[in-house]
This record gives C-alpha cells, sequence and structure tokens, in this order.
C-alpha cells in the first residue's frame, strides 16, 4: 500500500467514461494517511442541474458544459477547479474528470500530475451498466459509443498521450489497486 506524502499534492485523472477514475478517488480514499480531497470538473454541472432537476443524465452535464465553455470560455471549469485547488493549503488534491486542454493545462500549472486511466469500451459500457451513477448511465451498447464519442469525451484518449502515467484498468479490482499503488509511489517519489 503506497502512502503519499506532502504539503500539498495535486494529480488529475482523466479517462473515459467508465474507465475507473471513480473507483481511483474511493480507493486513495481508504489508503490515505493524510488529508484528501477528491473534487470532479463535473462536479459543478451537477450541482447546477441538480437546481432544476432530481436525476442528471451525462448528455445533460455534456450539453451544460458546451455552452458554458462557449458562453465563458473553454477554461470556464478549470477556473472553478482551480478555486477549489486554492481552497486547500494541505493534503492530497485528485481533480477527477479532465476532458479539455485547458484543464489538463491548468493542473500541469500548478504542478500537478495527470494520471490516465483507461480499458476497452466494452469493458468500460459493462462497468456503467452496474454503477448508476447517473440516469443514463444503463444504456445499450450502441448509446454508450455515441456518447463516448461526444465533443467532451475526444480529446481523452490523446491527453492520455501526454499523461504523465497511464493505467490499463481491464483486468481485475485487485490489478487496479496494484497499479494505483505503483503509480502513487512514483508520484510519491518526485
Amino acid at each position: 500500500m503506497s502512502k503519499i506524502s506532502c504539503i500539498k499534492k495535486i494529480v488529475g485523472l482523466t479517462g473515459e467514461m467508465g474507465a475507473g477514475k471513480d473507483v481511483f478517488c474511493q480507493y486513495v480514499q481508504k489508503i490515505s494517511n493524510m488529508p484528501l480531497f477528491c473534487f470532479k470538473f463535473s462536479d459543478s454541472l451537477s450541482e447546477v442541474l441538480k437546481i432544476f432537476f432530481n436525476d442528471v443524465t451525462r448528455e445533460d452535464q455534456q450539453w451544460l458544459g458546451i455552452n458554458l465553455r462557449e458562453r465563458f470560455g473553454k477554461d470556464i471549469l478549470a477556473k472553478a477547479i482551480k478555486k477549489k485547488i486554492d481552497s486547500v493549503n494541505e493534503g492530497l488534491i485528485i481533480l477527477n474528470g479532465i476532458r479539455y486542454i485547458e484543464e489538463f493545462d491548468m493542473i500541469k500549472e500548478v504542478g500537478g500530475d495527470v494520471i490516465y486511466i483507461t480499458a476497452d469500451s466494452k469493458t468500460r459500457w459493462q462497468r456503467l451498466q452496474t454503477r448508476e451513477e447517473k440516469k443514463d448511465d444503463n444504456v445499450s451498447y450502441e448509446k454508450f459509443l455515441e456518447l463516448d464519442k461526444a465533443s467532451t469525451e475526444i480529446l481523452i484518449p490523446e491527453m492520455g498521450k501526454t499523461a504523465d502515467y497511464k493505467i490499463e484498468n481491464s483486468g481485475s479490482l485487485d490489478d487496479f489497486y496494484k497499479k494505483i499503488d505503483s503509480v502513487l509511489a512514483k508520484i510519491n517519489e518526485n
């Protein structure tokens, strides 16, 4: 079990839907021996949507994110997350759900590391069928592939190529945990 030791450490997660970003955060919460903050780039979108609707869908989040970026600039969600980073004095900060280069760049500018978590599309779709995080998680494979090609998703593999670390998460949960431990040990060395 790896531990992160530092005053303030920032880790950004990018990866396709269902790749394992939330599981990464849950696992690190279990093993962390220091203050831990997990923020999702989509949190602000969900908060707004929950004002109007009981159920949040991925499509609604995608629509709202696109329209906010068009109206207020491509870095609007990066600015929102930056405020959260600035409010933390010490601990490990995990920023979950990098989808745009502006978000990726902001994490690098504040000295953070980016981890790309990925898995094949069929595995990711099967995972979404059971997690029920969003109203539209339980969709057909064809609809999943359509959502996977939305403008909010298409840059993820490209950003993954320049991420500091990559975790292929197509195996067992224990295998994923071992890979997380390995990456955290490397981050801790820096």
